[in-house]
């Protein structure tokens, strides 16, 4: 008598604990670098109320951490440090990466955090576009409509802020075309950069260590040489010099960027891209309203209405895909799988 199959609870339970650490990953991570990159760029430091404006500093911190820690992480495990992939393919993720963060750090110049975070839901528009042009991936004319609605609940809530939450770095109102042109920038090279994440993971038997640690050494030369021709890198180091509470944010926040940078690659490994920009929604959420109490940011009755618009429309587009739940075969003697008749 054959033995019978086991069954796939211990393999669902696996996924539930695997969804479970993505989700918690992500939220504290990015809610607290959320909160740490906000203070950076706009709370002003010491007696003199001083600016920190070097925002491709930021980037270069982050990614020298998370290169160090992912090397770290190869050699502890015994895992070799060649590429897997052709060198190009990782600085292609590298430069989009880095322009992704430059983007989202100057945007902080000119809008508020919770104008740029509900502006990063429509993130789900260029993973779709970059998604058909790279994966071959084709989408529902339901996924299509809920963009349309993510788009415009964004745009109802940039259009119309609270007339208080003026930027530090200008004079005139948030809805600034620079600010919206690098969210915009922003949205673009980030989508480009998950998908073509999820493409080397399948393309490529990859480890995440790997993945992150050629990308993130690309992204510290990169920074560091953008730095150097800038002359932003003696200004930026002297600034924390002067500043020690700048310096310990600006570690704090390497530290969780790290973090997320795992659990990111973890989750797009895992779950593929489109799904960690639906895990991306309620983080989102969570750090509006964060940012909303801890920095005093108002919202108008027209930014309400654009929220309900566009986590309304995430909301139920993830509980429609929910796949229906089927039965699985059922076993006989000799091992042969029969169909499991329907209740009538």
């Amino acid at each position: 008598m054959a033995e019978p199959l086991p069954t796939t609870n211990g393999v669902k339970e696996n996924k539930i604990w695997k969804g479970i650490f993505a989700v918690g990953g992500i939220m504290t991570t990015l809610v607290i670098y959320g909160v740490l990159q906000e203070k950076i760029m706009r709370v002003p430091y010491g007696v003199n109320k001083e600016y920190f404006k070097h925002s491709l500093f930021l980037v270069f911190c982050n990614r020298i951490t998370t290169s160090a820690v992912s090397a770290g992480s190869l050699l502890a495990s015994k895992k070799a440090l060649d590429p897997v992939a052709p060198v190009y393919k990782y600085c292609l993720v590298s430069v989009s990466n880095i322009l992704t963060t430059t983007c989202q750090y100057e945007a902080l110049k000119y809008v508020s955090f919770p104008v740029q975070t509900l502006a990063k839901c429509a993130k789900m528009i260029p993973v779709m576009i970059w998604g058909t042009f790279i994966m071959q991936k084709t989408y529902k004319g339901f996924d299509y409509l809920v963009a349309f609605l993510v788009t415009l609940g964004c745009s109802i809530f940039i259009l119309f802020p609270a007339g208080t939450d003026i930027s530090p770095y200008g004079k005139g109102r948030e809805n600034t075309v620079w600010g919206v042109s690098l969210m915009v920038g922003y949205l673009g090279f980030d989508g480009f950069t998950s998908t073509f994440q999820d493409k080397l993971f399948k393309g490529y038997n990859m480890e995440i260590h790997n993945q992150i640690f050629y990308t993130t050494l690309c992204s510290c030369v990169l920074s560091l040489t953008g730095l150097i021709l800038q002359g932003h890198l003696l200004p930026a180091i002297d600034f924390v010099y002067r500043h020690n509470d700048c310096f310990l944010d600006i570690a704090f926040l390497s530290t969780v960027a790290t973090g997320s940078q795992f659990f990111i690659s973890y989750t797009i490994r895992t779950f593929g891209a489109l799904t960690f920009a639906a895990i991306m929604t309620t983080r989102q959420l969570v750090s509006i309203m964060l940012s909303c109490v801890w920095f005093g940011h108002p919202l108008s009755w027209e930014q309400w209405i654009g929220a309900v618009i566009v986590f309304g429309s995430l909301y139920t587009k993830n509980l429609k895909k929910a796949p229906p739940k089927t039965p699985p075969p059922q076993q006989t003697q000799d091992g042969a799988s029969s169909p499991v008749k329907g209740i009538p």
